[in-house]
């Protein structure tokens, strides 16, 4: 029925600085009925990133405006099975009368097993996804991609239906043959609005002087974890060797090579024009997309990285790798010379120095990003959404 309003439960890990206001609308849309469960509330309180290696605590607010409960972490809280075993679940599933769940835990963790049993014998409808766009497993241990392969499809057969955040992870799904009919793509978006008028907030010479630079600097920016995977290391390199007059590198972001990275900069006779400033918070973001002429993600895995759609709001253009899945879907529509491949430093080098050598290449890039964005939005992707527990639900229920 068309105007049939879904009972919806989502099963989330933790609170995302990125999901939370798309639950914030949802809780008033008409044909949305929305509850939230966390499996713990890392982000919501301070607590340990691994990935960032510090304590970490967003500055917005997570967990206003929408419906939500904690069910008990009775697991050991690390990264692997056992670290989320919340025996919760089960009840509450059991319990809950909903039409369709969402779970956002990872396949890999104990409560993920537990909510798709549950949701199975409730008769609801199981709608879980990845946002991987490749069988190449982040820590490079290559044995894991014929596992992949093998188990991947019978994995999202359980699915009502599967959930791709892109078209890399829509083509990776359909390469392990999984119909199409059983894929949905709800795009990995961000709070548009609120990246825009955060944006407009910002003294851009202000921000910049407290950089130590004027208005005509060539401010290049990477923020990201210090990861192996982000390659930070190929950005230095890039811009070393660009050599651009009056340019300046910031690095936003913590993580285990940080120190790899001073080291390097001063070998490189470059730590005079770059700046390490460490964790920058959510509200703190919008001053350096801002104040910033490019922003730059070289990862060799990023499975879409919404550091994109942020930058692009606040009237940023991004360099991104082959290997960034929001470069097929942000960046290529806009100028796919922004793009380049994964470690080849040289046409990284070259592209940086071209960009930055003519502003005319980064205004052409601003203009054009605006358009882009007005369709990869919040509103597409509560429409997708919506479309996406009617398809389920009528797989699981066909007579409703």
């Amino acid at each position: 029925m068309a105007d049939r309003r879904y009972r919806v439960l989502y099963v989330c890990g933790h609170p995302v600085q990125y999901m939370s206001p798309l639950l914030q609308r949802m809780a008033h849309h008409p044909r949305l009925d929305v509850r939230t469960v966390y499996c713990r509330l890392r982000g919501a309180k301070a607590g340990v990133d691994p990935e960032f290696g510090a304590k970490i605590q967003w500055d917005i607010p997570l967990l206003d405006g929408y419906d939500w409960v904690e069910i008990p972490n009775k697991g050991t809280d690390s990264e692997g099975f056992w670290g989320l075993y919340n025996p919760g679940l089960w009840k509450f599933v059991r319990e809950g009368n909903f039409d369709a769940v969402f779970c956002h835990t990872g396949y890999i963790r104990a409560s993920f097993w537990i909510t798709y049993l549950a949701s199975k014998l409730s008769g609801s409808a199981f709608l879980f996804g990845t946002d991987a766009t490749t069988l190449t497993p982040l820590d490079r241990h290559m044995w894991k991609r014929p596992v992949k392969r093998f188990f991947w499809p019978f994995l999202y057969r359980l699915a009502s239906l599967a959930i791709a955040p892109s078209t890399g992870t829509r083509e990776l799904l359909l390469s392990l043959g999984l119909p199409k009919e059983r894929i949905s793509l709800i795009p990995y978006v961000v709070d548009n609005d609120w990246w825009k008028a955060q944006s407009t907030k910002v003294d851009r010479n202000a921000v910049r002087a407290s950089w130590g630079v004027g208005p005509d600097t060539a401010v290049v920016l990477f923020c990201a974890k210090l990861q192996p995977w982000k390659r930070p290391l190929d950005l230095v390199h890039a811009f070393a060797r660009a050599d651009v007059a009056n340019s300046l590198l910031l690095l936003a972001g913590d993580g285990p090579l940080k120190e790899k990275l001073r080291v390097e900069t001063a070998r490189l006779g470059i730590s005079d024009r770059v700046r390490f400033l460490g964790f920058v918070n959510q509200t703190q973001l919008p001053a350096l997309y801002t104040a910033a002429d490019v922003m730059v993600l070289p990862s060799e895995y990023d499975a879409f990285g919404v550091v994109v759609n942020e930058a692009i709001l606040c009237g940023c253009p991004v360099i991104a790798s082959n290997s960034v899945g929001a470069g097929r879907d942000l960046i290529a529509p806009i100028d796919p010379s922004f793009i380049f491949p994964c470690g080849d430093v040289d046409t990284f080098r070259a592209l940086l120095r071209r960009i930055l050598s003519d502003r005319s290449y980064l205004a052409k890039f601003q203009i054009a990003a605006g358009e882009r964005m007005k369709t990869w939005s919040p509103q597409e992707y509560i429409a997708a959404t919506v479309e996406a527990v009617e398809r389920a639900v009528s797989c699981v229920r066909p007579t409703s």
